[in-house]
């Protein structure tokens, strides 16, 4: 089985990146020839939110439940824990229509448990090769991913708003994934959102040594939706947003 193709979208928090990652997964799961995993990455749980996904068991739950284990010297052996783990975070998938969730938690508290987050990126990157496609919606830095999540990336979609801060983070992620090899990754790109005309796409971009992804214009419509807090799955394709979300997609051959 081919490996899943994997989209990691990053950025400051606020700047739009957990609406950008539902869009996508919203976008793949209607063309219904594709196995999708989200995966909310995010403390927070946005993503789940975002989709209209009531999280029942995260990743960090299993996770503190094992380190439990670990404590009380009930782990006999590898070969048992993981499948003991396969088990746990299979069930704590969220199916829906088109695709499944699943939800990582709050980043762990005191204490290091290497071989714990190491037995658990394992299981969630052997979990992927059931699928066609994840797309992880993570925090503000590239570091979680890696430690938490899984190691290779094929499309890294840095996103940002017009804010000097914004555009700062999506640099700094961008810096630290290359230079210090955080996550090993095929491409990159930044997703400007809302924007309110092509100058200021030219003006940020000037700046920048970043591929241009696309731009995302001020959308009253993702502006409503977040208001009400109503699931992306309802957002209509006729939106610009929608076009442009589908478009980035396209040219990175998703």
């Amino acid at each position: 089985m081919n490996p899943a193709r994997t989209i990691a979208v990053c950025g400051k928090g606020g700047v739009g990146k957990t609406t950008i990652a539902a869009l996508m997964v919203r976008a793949m799961a209607e063309r219904g020839n594709q196995r999708i995993l989200a995966i909310d990455a995010d403390p927070a749980i946005g993503l789940s939110y975002a989709l209209g996904v009531d999280v029942v068991k995260t990743v960090d739950d299993i996770r503190n439940d094992l380190i439990q284990k670990v404590r009380e010297d009930k782990i006999d052996d590898k070969a048992n824990t993981l499948r003991m783990l396969d088990y746990e975070v299979f069930g704590a998938l969220s199916e829906r229509k088109g695709f499944a969730l699943l939800a990582i938690g709050r980043p762990e508290g005191e204490g290091c448990y290497c071989q714990v987050n190491h037995l658990l990126k394992d299981v969630i990157e052997s979990l992927s090769v059931n699928f066609d496609v994840v797309v992880i919606d993570g925090e503000a830095g590239i570091e979680q991913i890696n430690r938490r999540v899984m190691k290779n990336v094929d499309h890294l979609v840095l996103v940002s708003d017009t804010s000097a801060k914004g555009v700062n983070v999506a640099k700094i992620i961008q810096k630290v994934a290359r230079d210090n090899q955080a996550v090993n990754y095929k491409s990159t790109g930044l997703l400007l959102n809302r924007i309110r005309d092509e100058g200021e796409v030219e003006m940020i971009m000037n700046r920048l040594d970043l591929e241009l992804l696309g731009w995302i214009p001020e959308d009253e419509l993702v502006r409503e939706y977040d208001l009400e807090g109503r699931p992306y799955l309802e957002f209509p394709n006729e939106s610009l947003t929608s076009a442009v979300i589908q478009g980035i997609l396209h040219s990175i051959g998703i």
